[in-house]
């Protein structure tokens, strides 16, 4: 995997490069810390799955529009937006923006690894502390399989879409839900009409007792669940 850092000090650049070394030895990681940088890299870079986005890069309130430039210009790549706060709002904001995490920089270094290898093999990551005004209490159900809410459970034990009682077809419409794809790419991905997807993502929303995709993802960091790769185009539907 190729990883770009994008953050305007050098130290927390620093720290995120060693830190992702170190948890995945022989990963890429490139850094840049202004908006002109990162849009260099992202249009010349190539074969970047994962960004790592200050929300306070560039001027003050430039990281949403960078999020939401980012998700329009390159579906593809997955973003994480890392931030000095752990605000509600800016939580719920960056989720409704396409992003597939929130990382806290306040984090200790020992769950900031944590949250980062969680990152790395699949999950979702968002502090636990902005769940409870996001979502509906009910939204949490017995298939956490005995995690607690914000847990960073053992990858080995980490539940499968499948425990939520989805289909494999709704499972790869959630996966790519979770990676901030409309529905029109989630449809194009996997050879469905655009209408047979809004048609999996009520039926995903309803699994999981929430009413909007940002309650979907803030939904699955609660359930421990990891993302997976979705099937090959098949004419299911």
């Amino acid at each position: 995997m190729h990883i770009l850092l994008a953050d305007n000090h050098p130290l927390v650049l620093w720290a995120f490069q060693t830190l992702l070394e170190e948890i995945r030895p022989g990963v890429a990681v490139r850094t840049v810390c202004t908006p002109a940088e990162l849009r260099e890299a992202m249009a010349h870079g190539g074969g970047c799955g994962l960004v790592l986005l200050d929300l306070q890069l560039g001027a003050p309130g430039e990281g949403y529009a960078l999020l939401a430039e980012l998700r329009m210009n390159h579906p593809d790549v997955s973003v994480v937006v890392t931030s000095a706060t752990d605000h509600s709002p800016d939580v719920i904001q960056s989720i409704d923006l396409g992003a597939c995490g929130y990382l806290p920089k306040r984090l200790s270094m020992a769950a900031l690894a944590d949250a980062l290898r969680l990152i790395l093999d699949g999950g979702i990551f968002v502090p636990p502390m902005s769940l409870p005004d996001a979502m509906p209490a009910h939204a949490v159900s017995a298939h956490a399989a005995g995690t607690r809410p914000g847990d960073t459970a053992p990858y080995q034990t980490l539940p499968s879409f499948e425990t939520l009682g989805l289909t494999p077809r709704q499972a790869d419409v959630l996966s790519l839900l979770l990676q901030g794809k409309p529905n029109k790419e989630i449809a194009r991905r996997l050879g469905l009409s655009v209408e047979t997807v809004k048609d999996h993502v009520q039926a995903v929303l309803r699994a999981l007792g929430v009413n909007s995709r940002t309650q979907a993802v803030l939904a699955v960091s609660q359930l421990g669940a990891k993302r997976h790769a979705p099937a090959a185009v098949t004419p299911l539907r």
